[in-house]
């Protein structure tokens, strides 16, 4: 029996431009995003029929038919599989974890039958799933279809917090006031320090955050805990939310501070990241 195990990393929105609203619908994007080093993990085995399981801390109501994107992920293979999907991450956070999930599934599913080329169908699974392929600091654009790999920032501590919530994607976007707003710079940063780094992400936003903060309230007391934390430099939200982060210098200061928070906020989601 073949059996790979794949690690599906938290994707941290740290810039979140909403640049445009196309004709079908579909808003235009201009984000910079980074992977943490906690996420979910998948593991897939060769099996003579195809089987799907969730286990893990955040398994509860995490559905297992085709609405799970790993069960249509699987589907893209000509093979059936036994996969296990360990949920550590909240389910519509802000984080990407299904994309992640699908795309974990895709590079596993990949190497079992050895396929060096993404089976057709990947970009239906959605924006997120390419960038999540990618797994490492790089540019979206347009809606998700436009990434480009950022290999010239430094990596960045963090501390993730959700407040046990789930945000609708679609009810943020639809509260968004202004949908044609101006694009990060065309020039990124590349090879800066961490501090600096930092600078240039608090002059950039997050379009979602003030409709995310009419549409969930509890976010903005997530913004201003994380913002509190001793030694944080930024607090903003990730994607439409709700997970938010807080970002820190040194990697015993963002530990520091999560321990700190974990124990004002035993009921939230709290975990100290390195992004890169």
């Amino acid at each position: 029996m073949t059996i790979t195990k794949v690690f599906a990393p938290a994707k941290v929105n740290l810039t979140l431009h909403v640049t445009g609203q196309r004709k079908d619908g579909y808003h235009l994007l201009d984000s910079l995003v980074m992977f943490a080093d906690v996420g979910d993990r998948v593991t897939v085995m060769s099996a003579p029929k195809p089987l799907f399981e969730v286990t893990g801390p955040r398994a509860t109501g995490v559905p297992t038919d085709d609405t799970n994107l790993v069960v249509r992920a699987a589907a893209l293979f000509d093979i059936p599989a036994h996969i296990i999907l360990s949920k550590y991450l909240p389910a519509s956070a802000g984080i990407g974890g299904g994309s992640s999930d699908a795309a974990a599934t895709i590079l596993a599913l990949s190497e079992i039958t050895g396929d060096t080329c993404l089976p057709e169908g990947v970009t239906d699974l959605g924006a997120d799933v390419r960038v999540c392929l990618m797994r490492q600091a790089a540019r979206m654009r347009g809606i998700g279809e436009d990434v480009i790999p950022c290999p010239g920032l430094p990596p960045l501590f963090a501390v993730l917090a959700n407040p046990g919530i789930e945000v609708p994607t679609p009810a943020v976007f639809k509260a968004l006031a202004n949908k044609a707003n101006p694009p990060m710079p065309k020039r990124l940063p590349h090879g800066i320090k961490t501090r600096e780094f930092i600078d240039w992400l608090a002059s950039q936003r997050n379009d979602l955050e003030p409709p995310a903060l009419s549409t969930a309230p509890v976010i903005a007391d997530v913004l201003q805990a994380l913002a509190s934390l001793p030694e944080a430099r930024l607090a903003r939200m990730s994607g439409s939310g709700a997970t938010c982060f807080a970002l820190f210098e040194t990697d015993k200061a963002a530990k520091g501070a999560a321990q700190l928070l974990s124990d004002q906020q035993p009921a939230w989601w709290i975990e100290p990241a390195r992004l890169s």
